[in-house]
């Protein structure tokens, strides 16, 4: 087993080194929010007051951080913290320029860097079911992949630095533009006469099926696990659904790729979390196509 240090220790990052804890790895964590710290503790977390100290004596070290100015910012202080061949693993969701500068900064003192962002909200951190999407070298990859399948159920390879990163924001897109359109579907069913159940059970076993549908339906009933039937309790919070469109819209335009209906989300969801909603779940939108909110 190996000595791993957890920077960011907050929804997804708690569950995530909780994980690795019950799987043997002695687990060093470091966030600026005692709460966070004192729940990583709880699961069997060695906590420690600053950045230097969590990482001393680390074989690898992951992030899990609110945004790519934080990655840089967090990696630069690691690079003059730990040895050449320290194996860095970002699980963030950031822009790609981001992840590639802080591939650039492990380069710089010999590690072995991963961007490794992750699909599957707090439910799968917390089961160890989370997608991984990876971009690095082969050599990162391999030393990198068991720690990943200790917290995940798929680890996909994507490519080079910053392409874990690029599968992550166009999956994302895709997400966003889905929920919206099973929302609209969903509210004109409701106008036309149609129960929830029948609309899903056509929906779910023809030409719209979608996982937006099947796995995380936006109205309480057809799946009993979505947040629908929880009050809309995240899940995945609408706010971080508003970032990974904004920054999908920022590549598109970075490279010149056409996304109409990522940019119309993007926009959707920008007027939901103007409602006060960015703390709900991103299937909530519903309520706003429905109009009641």
């Amino acid at each position: 087993m190996a000595q791993v240090a957890f920077i960011g220790l907050g929804n997804m990052g708690g569950p995530m080194a909780a994980n690795l804890v019950k799987a043997g790895h002695g687990v060093a964590g470091f966030d600026l929010s005692q709460a966070s710290l004192a729940a990583a503790a709880q699961a069997g977390v060695d906590t420690f007051a600053t950045l230097a100290e969590a990482v001393n004596g680390a074989e690898a070290v992951i992030t899990m951080l609110p945004k790519g100015e934080h990655v840089v910012a967090v990696w630069e202080n690691l690079a003059g913290l730990v040895p050449a061949g320290t194996l860095l693993i970002d699980c963030s969701t950031v822009d790609v320029e981001s992840a590639r500068k802080a591939h650039s900064i492990a380069q710089t003192v010999e590690c072995v860097s991963l961007d490794a962002p992750v699909s599957g909200g707090t439910g799968g951190a917390a089961a160890g079911t989370l997608t991984f999407m990876a971009g690095g070298t082969d050599r990162a990859f391999a030393r990198a992949r068991p720690f990943l399948e200790t917290m995940g159920k798929r680890i996909v390879h994507c490519g080079a630095d910053g392409a874990g990163q690029a599968a992550k924001i166009c999956n994302n897109m895709i997400l966003g533009i889905s929920m919206i359109a099973v929302g609209e579907a969903f509210a004109l069913g409701e106008k036309l006469g149609l129960s929830h159940q029948a609309l899903f059970d056509v929906a779910s076993t023809s030409s719209g099926q979608c996982w937006s549908l099947t796995s995380y339906c936006p109205v309480p009933g057809p799946v009993p696990a979505s947040p629908a039937n929880n009050g809309y309790k995240p899940g995945f919070a609408a706010a971080l659904m508003l970032k990974d469109l904004k920054l999908s819209q920022e590549a598109a335009a970075a490279s010149g790729a056409s996304t109409p209906l990522g940019a119309a989300a993007a926009a959707l969801y920008e007027t939901f979390e103007n409602t006060g909603s960015g703390a709900r779940d991103f299937s909530a939108i519903i309520e706003m196509l429905r109009g009641s909110r």
